[in-house]
């Protein structure tokens, strides 16, 4: 069973998932606002939220936000009435994982939870006890703790993933697309500086200060993260 917290306001919206999700191995906790939601996220053993954007009392993306900054990586999946790129990309930017634009078949919102707990069990088997290392700079994938030469580096949900990704292909080319697909889930390009301003802000943090860069710009490739 997937223990699965269900954070919604409309009470018909919110027994739509909790029937069709309970009936392919499911449990659910409601919660009807976010302040509600973000106690029982806090304090419950979720392997799976599912958010709305649009809730009272505490709007989806500050629930997630606060998570995030709480250390608490359950998967979560967006429900929202926006369609638009940019409220997507928000989205993910909070500490997303995916979302799915309302009204939704039931059949895709299984597909779509299906593959974030089954990429959470994946991910935390294989993190389970690793220390990715690049040179000087560290990054622990369980305490999610990243420093460099001793000193901490304290980043955002986003530039974490962007980091990780990095250092698990370091020494090797990642093109844009690539870190669209897999930092934020893009199967598109948004035709925004969405990686080049992390990638930047990321470079503030783990280069500036220290004698050796270790990201940088391949031109017209994409970037690679390598000592020297």
């Amino acid at each position: 069973m997937v223990k699965t917290l269900v954070i919604e306001d409309d009470p018909q919206t919110a027994l739509y998932i909790t029937q069709g999700l309970s009936r392919n191995g499911h449990t659910i906790h409601w919660a009807p606002t976010g302040g509600d939601g973000f106690v029982q996220a806090r304090c419950g053993d979720y392997e799976l939220i599912i958010a709305d954007r649009m809730l009272p009392g505490m709007d989806g993306l500050t629930l997630i936000r606060r998570l995030r900054d709480l250390n608490i990586q359950t998967p979560v999946l967006f429900l929202t009435n926006m369609g638009e790129l940019n409220a997507r990309v928000e989205g993910l930017e909070a500490g997303g994982d995916d979302y799915i634009t309302k009204p939704f078949a039931m059949v895709e919102l299984l597909a779509r939870t299906n593959a974030l707990v089954r990429r959470a069990t994946l991910v935390g088997a294989y993190n389970s006890h690793t220390v990715l290392r690049v040179s000087s700079l560290e990054m622990n994938l369980v305490t999610r703790t990243v420093s460099r030469e001793g000193q901490e580096i304290d980043l955002q949900t986003q530039e974490f993933k962007l980091l990780q990704y990095l250092m698990e292909h370091s020494g090797r080319i990642v093109t844009r697309t690539m870190l669209l697909e897999s930092v934020w889930g893009l199967e598109f390009d948004p035709g925004t500086t969405l990686v080049e301003s992390h990638v930047s802000r990321l470079r503030s943090k783990i280069d500036k200060g220290f004698d050796m860069p270790l990201i940088h710009t391949v031109r017209g490739a994409g970037y690679v993260l390598r000592a020297g």
